[in-house]
């Protein structure tokens, strides 16, 4: 018999996305998707019912809807309903179509047939559970970033992605000629999700390293790293940034984003005060990505 899972449906204010699905994250959801309907985004989750009771659900609604009072946002709605397993693994796949991001990328779902000749970066995709298909605002925000840093020496270049969730921006830079990527990701089912997106493009292990964990783990890999790539939560960031220099010399730049436009602010000031400098600051809808350097060059 197949198992069932609880199908989690958000409706909220588009400022809310972020949060929310970080919030269903925490609650335990494997697998998440947004859609834009109107002035509000739908955003769906997926959880196993053998792992929480509907008092649970009724817990999350509520913590959702403190969350919205927080940043001053309207309440979202929130339902749910069971389904079968075939229905989560495959019914949102019809809603995902190839994708061209920047001038050189095309995020090509997995599941479909191999183009010929493609004019652009071919990358493969296939996010499972983890955050990261190309359609979000601040992903594509990071890659278009990646393009521009990797306009010259990509064969020299050591990456980091912290909060790698399915690969995308990892992958991302393999194709543009990194020499090598660390990813790392506090969950096991990102990690998983990511090593299985790596073969799907015949990237090298020993050159995409994919690790459970964050910053600790990519000490112990014993490597100075040119550039950082962090598409998280801002919150996150404030509490890893402090270690970035352990892990970085003195020319080095970093991506981030997961950011709201009200807290750039929070971030420009940190960046700052770590000793690092703003070189860009690129924003879409709701969302930032910071562009910076550890130095002058």
């Amino acid at each position: 018999m197949s198992n069932c899972w609880w199908e989690i449906i958000v409706v909220c204010d588009p400022i809310l996305e972020e949060s929310v699905f970080w919030r269903l994250d925490s609650f335990g959801c494997s697998g998440t998707s947004t859609q834009a309907e109107d002035t509000s985004y739908v955003v769906k989750a997926y959880i196993p019912d053998i792992k929480i009771k509907p008092l649970d659900l009724s817990a999350l609604t509520l913590w959702l809807k403190e969350d919205a009072i927080s940043v001053e946002a309207t309440a979202p709605e929130v339902s749910w309903q069971l389904i079968s397993e075939e229905d989560w693994a495959s019914g949102w796949k019809q809603y995902w179509q190839p994708q061209k991001i920047g001038d050189r990328f095309l995020i090509y779902p997995a599941w479909l047939d191999i183009p010929q000749n493609p004019e652009r970066l071919l990358l493969r995709l296939d996010p499972g559970a983890a955050f990261g298909t190309g359609t979000h605002p601040t992903t594509q925000l990071c890659l278009e970033s990646l393009e521009m840093r990797f306009y010259e020496e990509a064969e020299t270049l050591a990456i980091a992605d912290i909060g790698c969730g399915s690969g995308i921006l990892s992958i991302g830079a393999m194709l543009l000629g990194a020499k090598e990527v660390a990813a790392v990701d506090t969950d096991s089912l990102a990690i998983k999700t990511c090593r299985s997106n790596c073969q799907l493009n015949d990237i090298e292990q020993k050159r995409l390293i994919v690790r459970e964990g964050s910053i600790s783990e990519l000490t112990k890999l014993e490597t100075t790293y040119d550039g950082i790539l962090c598409n998280i939560l801002a919150d996150i960031i404030v509490q890893l940034f402090p270690h970035f220099n352990t892990i970085t010399h003195d020319k080095s730049w970093a991506i981030l984003s997961g950011i709201l436009l009200e807290q750039a602010n929070q971030i420009a000031d940190l960046v700052e005060s770590n000793g690092w400098t703003v070189a860009a600051l690129w924003k879409r809808q709701e969302w930032c990505c910071f562009n910076i350097r550890r130095s002058e060059y």
